[in-house]
């Protein structure tokens, strides 16, 4: 089976999506999530949640704001 870059863009979009949805459900700033997951600054989470110039959550970041925000890693791929 083949993808596409498209849906491989999509997916990533998508899980940047649920993470600002999640993010903002639990009234945390992208610099309250940053600095929780060891961060100094708020450029990978906005950038990632945007899926802006390619940055995107990898499984470790996904596994961390899983535990930060109290929800089952699995949401990020519904």
């Amino acid at each position: 089976m083949q993808f596409t870059d498209k849906e491989v863009s999509n997916l990533y979009k998508n899980i940047g999506k649920k993470v600002k949805e999640l993010r903002e459900s639990k009234k945390m700033t992208q610099l309250d999530l940053s600095l929780e997951m060891g961060y100094k600054s708020v450029s990978l989470v906005s950038a990632a949640e945007l899926y802006n110039d390619g940055k995107h959550f990898n499984i470790e970041h996904l596994y961390r704001i899983s535990k930060i925000l109290d929800e089952d890693i699995g949401y990020f791929f519904k």
